[in-house]
């Protein structure tokens, strides 16, 4: 497994966050985590990122366990909007990916050619060739989160993970950016994890869908969810409930779809 997490627990103090969670993602595999705000998806990335340990029940990484697992550059992350904050920073965008290679390169050392070639074959795998020496601040929110992908990719990582990678983006840049996601996994082998609140945009993408609620974790497949939000074995507890729940969060709506303008018993579809 790429990505495992077995019988995961993890506290905040005396507040529960996840409980007995296990999850299993393979190699190559693209999948989106998904819940209600509160649910505890970053906690989750964290864990998986060796930020936190958990109480109890093991994370593991390309098969080793995170506390004995160093090759971080086997692992890419990109943050929600990490540059966000940065706009007035006077760095390139050839300086912002360059950042990621500063171990190689070393302190106080100028990059050399084949680390300015990688970055020129990183930006162009997403869709940026020719912004190197475009200011990073003169970038819109979605070439900016390219830019942090271009970042996470120069490393030749083998897995991937994003935390709301879309936030912030309009509709067709939100479409185009899962669409450079599935390159990367089918093209490329990328084994891709994500943090996803649109829930109708990234079942047209993902293969599997992991729904976070009340500290477990559900997986489930982009049918089961399209049916349950179609308002079909709305009967059923368990695995349905569990999206159903997960439906009544305003913010993972369809969009143009409120929460009091619905319906009781029946999600709308978008259409496919």
């Amino acid at each position: 497994m790429a990505l495992e997490a077995d019988r995961l627990s993890f506290s905040y103090g005396e507040v529960p966050v996840l409980s007995c969670a296990s999850f299993g993602l393979p190699q190559g595999g693209f999948a989106a985590l998904i819940g209600p705000n509160g649910a505890g998806k970053s906690t989750l990335l964290k864990l998986l990122l060796g930020e936190l340990s958990p109480s109890s029940g093991a994370v593991r990484l390309l098969g080793q366990d995170t506390a004995r697992f160093r090759n971080w550059r086997r692992l890419g992350y990109v943050p929600q909007d990490g540059l966000a904050r940065h706009t007035d920073f006077p760095a390139s965008v050839e300086e912002v990916v360059l950042a990621n290679l500063s171990g190689e390169i070393g302190l106080l050392r100028f990059p050399r050619q084949e680390h300015r070639e990688r970055v020129r074959q990183a930006l162009e795998l997403v869709g940026m060739a020719g912004y190197g020496r475009r200011l990073i601040g003169a970038l819109s929110g979605g070439q900016r989160q390219r830019v942090l992908l271009a970042r996470a990719l120069i490393s030749r990582p083998e897995v991937m993970l994003l935390d709301e990678p879309t936030s912030g983006m309009d509709l067709q840049s939100g479409e185009n950016f899962y669409r450079l996601l599935a390159g990367l996994n089918r093209d490329h082998g990328l084994t891709i994890l994500m943090v996803g609140h649109d829930v109708d945009r990234v079942c047209s993408y993902v293969s599997t869908l992991y729904c976070l609620e009340e500290g477990t974790l559900a997986e489930l497949t982009p049918g089961q969810v399209r049916r349950e939000r179609a308002g079909l074995h709305r009967h059923h507890r368990g695995l349905a409930g569990s999206v159903q729940h997960l439906c009544d969060d305003p913010d993972l709506l369809p969009a143009g779809v409120s929460a009091e303008g619905r319906h009781s018993d029946r999600l709308p579809v978008q259409p496919e």
